[in-house]
C-alpha cells in the first residue's frame, strides 16, 4: 500500500508540474504578443467569418494564377474539364498569410476563375477538400488552422462545409457529433461518405496526433466515429496517403509524427508503414471495420510526408515528392525532398517508381540535376527493370530502411523540382500537380509553378507556368527583441515551481498525449 500511494503522489505532482509549465508558457506567449499588437487567435477568425457573412452577392472573375503557396486543396471538377483549388499558405520569412480563395481553372481555355460565394469558410490550410458528383457538382471541405501572421497563435477548425457547384453556394453543415478540430488530416469520398482520418492539432503550446477514423454519410448528414478493431493499427499520424481500393477497403500509408523526448526536445517520426481498413463481412450498419498492417510489392517509396495521392479511375493511386528528415539530432534536422513519382497499384497494393521517357530539358543546369533526389541504390535490393519504350518501371527492392542522398542524375525530363505539400489532380486521364514548398537551410520557398502528365504517354511533363522565382523571394526575419525579457520573467518564476508537490521530476514538461 506504501508503494502504490507514493506513487500515486510522484504521479499528482508530474500532473501538476505540467499545468505549471503550461501557464508560464502561456503567460509568456500573452507578453509576446501584447509586445507585437497581435490580437488573440479567436478574434481574428470570429472577425474573418463575420467578413465572410457579410458578402451577399457571388462574383466571378478571370484573374491571373493564384499566388504561391502549400498547404491547399486541389482536385478535379467531377463532371467538367476544370481543376479547383481552395486556401492554403505562404510564408516568405516574415509573415505568413493565409488563404480563403476558391480558383477554378478551365483546362481547354488555359483560364483561371477566382469565385467569391457570400458565407463561406474563414482563410485556413491544411484542411481537406474532395469533389462529388451529385447535384451538379459538390466540394466538401473539412477542417485545417489558421497561423496568425507571426505564427505565434494557431487556429484549429472542425467545421463541415459543402459548395454546391451549379449554383455557387456556401452552406455550413452542422451537426451534434463530429471529429475534434485538426489539420493535415486525410479525407476521401467513398461509396457516398466521407473518410476522414488521423491528423494534429497544435496551440503552439501543447500537440496532438491522431489516428481516429471518422465518417460522414453524404445522405443522412452525420457523423459516427468507427471502433475499428485489429491487433495492429496505424500510428497517430498526419500528412500521409489515403486512398479507396476497388473493393472497397480504404488504404493508409507515410505520413509524420512527433513526440517529446526531454523537456523543450522534440523527434519526429516519418513512416513508411501501410494499413488496410476492411469493412467486418454482414455489418448492416457500415461502422464495423477491422485495420490490418499490408506489406506492398513493388519498388516501395522511401519514408516520407507533405504527400497525398490522386487516384485515376482505373484503380491507380499518384504521388509525387514529399519530404524525409535525416541528419536529426536533439536540436537540429534536415529535409530531404524527393521530386520522385510513385504510381501505387490499390487492387493488389504494388509500388511502381515510374521514370519518363521523354525529351531531356537541356535548360537545366548541373546545378539543378543535383538537386534531385535520388534512393542509394545500396538500399535497394533485388531490383529488375523493364521498358515498353516509352516509360520504365523499376520493381523490387526494399526501402524499408533507405539511404537517402542528393545526387545527380544521368537525365531529366522537365521533371518538376523537388517538393512536398503540392495539389495533385487527375482529369481526363492528366496529372496536374500545382506549388508545394522547399526548404533550404533555414529558408522556405513557397512555389506557384503548374504542371501537366499525360499518363497514357507517360513521356514528359509539360511546363503551364513556370516557377517565378521575385514570387518566392526570401525575406530574412526580423530579429527577436523579446528573449532576454521572457528570460528574466521565467527566471522570476522558477521559484515558484519548486516547491513540495514537485518532488517526482518524472514529467517532461508539455503533455503530448
Amino acid at each position: 500500500m506504501g508503494k502504490k500511494d507514493k506513487n500515486k503522489k510522484k504521479g499528482k505532482g508530474a500532473e501538476k508540474t505540467t499545468m505549471k509549465t503550461d501557464k508560464k508558457l502561456v503567460a509568456k506567449q500573452k507578453k509576446l504578443l501584447e509586445k507585437i499588437g497581435e490580437d488573440d487567435i479567436v478574434n481574428i477568425v470570429a472577425t474573418l467569418e463575420a467578413n465572410e457573412q457579410r458578402r451577399t452577392t457571388v462574383t466571378e472573375t478571370v484573374v491571373p494564377p493564384p499566388s504561391p503557396r502549400s498547404n491547399f486543396s486541389f482536385c478535379a471538377h467531377p463532371d467538367k474539364e476544370e481543376l479547383i483549388l481552395f486556401g492554403g499558405e505562404h510564408f516568405d520569412g516574415q509573415k505568413l498569410a493565409v488563404y480563403n480563395e476558391l480558383y477554378f481553372y478551365n483546362i481547354p481555355k488555359n483560364e483561371w476563375k477566382l469565385v467569391m460565394a457570400p458565407a463561406g469558410p474563414g482563410p485556413r490550410s491544411a484542411h481537406q477538400m474532395v469533389s462529388v458528383a451529385s447535384d451538379g457538382g459538390q466540394l466538401w471541405l473539412f477542417g485545417g488552422e489558421h497561423s496568425t501572421p507571426s505564427q505565434m497563435q494557431f487556429y484549429h477548425y472542425r467545421d463541415l462545409w459543402v459548395f454546391r457547384i451549379a449554383s455557387r453556394k456556401w452552406e455550413k453543415v452542422v451537426t451534434q457529433t463530429g471529429p475534434s478540430p485538426r489539420s493535415g488530416h486525410r479525407m476521401i469520398a467513398h461509396k457516398k461518405k466521407l473518410f476522414v482520418f488521423g491528423g494534429f492539432y497544435d496551440t503552439g503550446i501543447s500537440y496532438k496526433y491522431y489516428n481516429d477514423v471518422w465518417i460522414f454519410s453524404l445522405e443522412s448528414y452525420q457523423w459516427q466515429c468507427i471502433n475499428a478493431k485489429g491487433s495492429i493499427v496505424p500510428a497517430p499520424r498526419s500528412a500521409g496517403c489515403m486512398a479507396a481500393t476497388p473493393d472497397g477497403k480504404i488504404l493508409v500509408w507515410g505520413g509524420y509524427s512527433k513526440t517529446s523526448v526531454k523537456k523543450e526536445i522534440e523527434r519526429g517520426v516519418t513512416h513508411a508503414d501501410m494499413f488496410a481498413l476492411t469493412p467486418e463481412k454482414n455489418d448492416a450498419t457500415g461502422l464495423q471495420w477491422k485495420w490490418s498492417s499490408v506489406k506492398p510489392g513493388g519498388h516501395r517509396p522511401a519514408p516520407r510526408s507533405g504527400v497525398n495521392v490522386t487516384v485515376a479511375p482505373n484503380g491507380k493511386g499518384y504521388i509525387f515528392g514529399g519530404v524525409l528528415d535525416v541528419n536529426e539530432d536533439e536540436e537540429n534536422l534536415d529535409g530531404s525532398y524527393s521530386n520522385e513519382m510513385h504510381l501505387l497499384e490499390l487492387a493488389n497494393p504494388t509500388w511502381r517508381l515510374i521514370e519518363l521517357k521523354g525529351k531531356k530539358d537541356k535548360s537545366k543546369s548541373k546545378d539543378e540535376d543535383a538537386e534531385d533526389m535520388d534512393i542509394d541504390a545500396d538500399a535497394q535490393t533485388s531490383t529488375q527493370v523493364s521498358s515498353d519504350g516509352i516509360f520504365t518501371i523499376t520493381v523490387g527492392g526494399s526501402s524499408s530502411n533507405p539511404k537517402v542522398k542528393s545526387k545527380p542524375k544521368s537525365e531529366t525530363y522537365n521533371v518538376p523540382s523537388p517538393r512536398m505539400k503540392p495539389g495533385l489532380a487527375i482529369c481526363k486521364g492528366t496529372l496536374y500537380l500545382y506549388g508545394g514548398e522547399y526548404e533550404n537551410g533555414s529558408k522556405q520557398y513557397t512555389l506557384n509553378d503548374f504542371y501537366s502528365l499525360d499518363l497514357h504517354k507517360l513521356d514528359e511533363w509539360k511546363t503551364i507556368i513556370k516557377q517565378d522565382l521575385a514570387a518566392c523571394e526570401w525575406m530574412e526575419s526580423e530579429s527577436e527583441e523579446s528573449g532576454s525579457d521572457s528570460d528574466s520573467d521565467d527566471d522570476d518564476d522558477d521559484d515558484d515551481d519548486n516547491d513540495s508537490d514537485d518532488e517526482s521530476d518524472d514529467s517532461s514538461g508539455i503533455d503530448t498525449d
